[in-house]
């Protein structure tokens, strides 16, 4: 069935590469790119991003040599508001977000294919790592490139109008085969870091829009150990850069444990500290079915597996939903789990479902 298909064009190779197999497919594609940011260079410069100049050139170039109709879309205040906005005010609520699952949640299969579909388009084509068959989310064949995580965020009925042609193939294949089309993205770096902070300094960046707010860094007994400009600097897990002015008493290293923005103080402890066995997620999607059946709504907890974070270890637990409210419990504890990431339910390669960290806990006493 031929699908007038709208391809993301990033300036990127695998856009470029999902948007040449979905023509080749024998839909009508036309290529867009999103500019994200009024002053492109605000938010990154050279091939690390997807927000720059440079990148909506080699989107058009890659078009042409597709043969498909190119159009720059303006989304900037858009992306402000929903991605930078709320990076910001996640990490000033003591929470660490995932700008990139966001911008899927917010631009890409929101923003984007809301008006793809009031234009007549059928499909949203991107270049990401992951497989839709018969309308389930599957994980890439490419362990180390898979996206599915961070797809998790979109409903069943975004997902009844995306394509992700790059599912089935590895990275490394996709740069051959770049080649041989001839898009001249082929060996072009990937992006990395986060595409609106143009220098990777993350901690400038929020220091800048945020302002400093000095307070005490306490150890697990309540000792004052240090001293930090901002809470909104740390992240659960965090080893490096405490700047510690007592260091513990066995000597160990230690890392955050918990960030407070209503005292303004931050805790660390030693490692063993972070386990995590017990997750409550908030805003629940379900994407499939559970192992054996419909998913369980208020019948009983049952058995998957769990990634908290992009490209993370994978933790057999069982779930339970609760009301509006995911509760999952891990077989083995997991550590540096941050509130504000995801926790996405899979069985075995199918994602099952997705929710927002709210809260975490120990093992029972």
């Amino acid at each position: 069935m031929t699908l007038r298909v709208l391809a993301a064009m990033s300036g990127g190779v695998d856009s470029a590469v999902a948007a040449a197999r979905a023509a080749e497919a024998g839909h009508d594609v036309t290529g867009v790119h999103m500019a994200l940011s009024s002053n492109p260079q605000s938010y990154r410069t050279g091939a690390r991003g997807c927000c720059t100049l440079e990148d909506s050139r080699d989107a058009r170039r890659a078009a042409d040599v597709i043969g498909i109709p190119f159009y720059v879309w303006d989304l900037a205040e858009r992306f402000h508001r929903d991605v930078v906005e709320d990076f910001v005010s996640e990490y000033a609520a003591g929470r660490t977000p995932n700008p990139c699952l966001r911008c899927n949640e917010k631009i890409k299969f929101a923003a984007l294919l809301d008006r793809a579909l009031a234009l007549g388009f059928d499909a949203v084509c991107t270049g990401h790592y992951a497989r839709l068959e018969g309308g389930v989310l599957r994980r890439g064949v490419d362990q180390g490139k898979d996206q599915s995580y961070v797809l998790a965020v979109c409903t069943p009925e975004q997902l009844a109008h995306a394509l992700f042609p790059l599912g089935d193939t590895t990275k490394a294949d996709i740069r051959l085969e770049a080649g041989r089309r001839g898009l001249q993205v082929a060996d072009k770096p990937d992006s990395h870091d986060i595409c609106f902070i143009a220098d990777g300094d993350t901690r400038g960046f929020l220091a800048e829009r945020l302002g400093a707010s000095p307070g005490p860094i306490l150890d697990t007994a309540g000792n004052r150990v240090g001293d930090h400009d901002g809470a909104y600097a740390y992240t659960v897990g965090q080893r490096k850069g405490l700047r510690l002015g007592t260091p513990a008493p066995d000597g160990r290293p230690r890392y955050v444990l918990d960030i407070s923005p209503v005292d303004n103080t931050v805790t660390v402890g030693p490692r063993e500290a972070l386990d995590v066995h017990e997750i409550t997620g908030e805003r629940p999607v379900w994407l499939a079915e559970a192992p054996g059946g419909p998913v369980p709504r208020g019948d009983g907890p049952f058995s998957c597996h769990v990634q908290l974070r992009a490209h993370g270890e994978v933790h057999a637990c069982t779930a339970e939903l609760d009301g509006d409210v995911l509760r999952i419990r891990l077989e083995r504890p997991a550590r540096g789990v941050a509130s504000g990431q995801a926790a996405v339910l899979y069985a075995g390669d199918r994602v099952l479902a997705s929710a927002t960290i709210a809260a975490t806990a120990g093992a029972a006493v």
